[in-house]
């Protein structure tokens, strides 16, 4: 009985919600992440996104929008339980705080969803619609991370649910780990993720974090880690010529 609460407990902590930071990077340091789905890999064709007749549902991205007002506007909100911008209380889900802090800029993700999409999916294909997605070099404050398999989307036991979670990038510190603002179960908080050294939770030297817990563990089973789930970014926003140029 205690066993069956404590999965059900498991369960609960993980999704969009994810669960606390675990300590301890030994455990997850040996362990390997190889999901079912290609990084980055919605269900639907994601050739949906940019037909004319999805686009039409979009609306775009003011010309001008504040990259310094969304981080701040992200920043504000770190430490709330509740997600509030403006007035208006939003969903209190990674999504919701996403879609929160780029309303204040007049960034609307509606209309990009196909049917079976989840939040993160739909936000995903507004950005290939309407901006630009990466995988690689330095993200920039402001741009959004995509995350695959936080969860049992589809509770069929198996990692095959694709797009899951949705963070803000707030800084890059200057070994490259990458500081993200997002919404779990306990709130808005600030987790790390290092894609150099995805698999290890601290540095083995300095004891820094590098990448905090993203999936809660299953029986047996080690925690995973950010760097494990990065699936890609994301942006929108403004940027320099040399990176608007590739």
């Amino acid at each position: 009985m205690r066993r069956g609460v404590l999965l059900a407990g498991l369960m609960l902590m993980t999704g969009c919600a994810t669960g606390l930071p675990m300590g301890g990077y030994a455990v997850a340091s040996s362990f390997r992440y190889r999901p079912l789905t290609p990084p980055a890999a919605p269900k639907e064709p994601l050739s949906v996104a940019a037909s004319p007749a999805r686009r039409k549902q979009m609306r775009p991205p003011p010309p001008e929008v504040d990259r310094e007002e969304v981080v701040a506007t992200a920043r504000g909100l770190v430490g709330d339980k509740k997600v509030r911008v403006a007035g208006r209380t939003w969903p209190s889900d990674c999504t919701g705080f996403v879609e929160a802090v780029y309303a204040k800029v007049g960034v609307s993700f509606r209309g990009a969803a196909v049917p079976r999409d989840n939040g993160v999916t739909a936000i995903y294909r507004y950005i290939q619609a309407h901006g630009r997605v990466y995988e690689s070099g330095r993200p920039r404050p402001g741009d959004l991370v995509f995350f695959r398999e936080t969860y049992d989307q589809n509770r069929d036991g198996r990692r095959n649910d694709g797009l899951t979670h949705v963070g803000l990038v707030d800084e890059v510190e200057e070994d490259g780990t990458v500081v993200v603002i997002h919404r779990v179960r306990r709130g808005v908080v600030r987790y790390r993720m290092n894609l150099a050294k995805p698999h290890l939770r601290r540095d083995p030297r300095t004891g820094d974090v590098l990448n905090d817990m993203l999936r809660v563990p299953g029986v047996g089973q080690a925690p995973v880690l950010t760097g494990q789930l990065f699936a890609s970014y994301g942006t929108v926003l403004p940027e320099p010529e040399s990176v608007a140029r590739r």
